[in-house]
């Protein structure tokens, strides 16, 4: 997909800032952000509404009552684990050098890395998050969330290298604005 130049960065931050050119932008979201946020919790009910009815027509609930706690519980599970880790996730995000062009939704915020004061890396989670946590709320909420790019790795505990490169990033920017 060919990247289209975007608004300035003016918009939001006063004309502080300059446009970046679509060539400069670098993106550091996972590109399976899409099929973890809609074709596998598609996949997921379905299947489990498909197996329901199945069983339903086939006279299975009547044989067993509590065959129905079965996929409810899987249902609730797959719910509230979607919901924690995959539904919040931001749609694409942007290195643009001192910012973030994040977009999820249909809508896009710029965050400047100083405006930064927490960046949570997790790597044991599937999808791996990165979690920024930013000073003043953006368009998309006080923290935004996105999956980096997974690289393959033997070692479960590996750092991830994007989000390794945002913590010295961000905490070179806030000494920059403090000093």
């Amino acid at each position: 997909m060919k990247e289209q130049p975007l608004g300035s960065a003016a918009e939001h931050d006063g004309g502080a800032s300059q446009q970046i050119a679509p060539q400069e932008m670098k993106k550091i979201s996972s590109r399976w952000t899409f099929f973890n946020k809609w074709v596998f919790p598609v996949t997921w009910f379905g299947f489990l509404a498909a197996f329901v009815a199945l069983s339903l027509s086939l006279g299975a609930p009547e044989k067993d009552p509590m065959f129905l706690i079965g996929p409810a519980a899987m249902a609730i599970f797959g719910f509230v684990l979607m919901r924690k880790l995959v539904w919040d996730l931001a749609d694409e995000v942007y290195d643009c050098g001192d910012e973030l062009l994040i977009k999820n939704r249909g809508k896009e915020d710029r965050i400047k890395l100083s405006n930064v004061i927490n960046v949570n890396v997790s790597s044991l989670t599937n999808p791996p998050r990165i979690t920024l946590r930013l000073d003043k709320p953006g368009r998309l909420g006080p923290e935004i969330s996105f999956s980096p790019p997974r690289a393959f790795s033997l070692n479960p505990f590996a750092k991830n290298p994007i989000g390794e490169d945002l913590i010295v990033r961000v905490d070179r920017a806030r000494v920059k604005r403090a000093g």
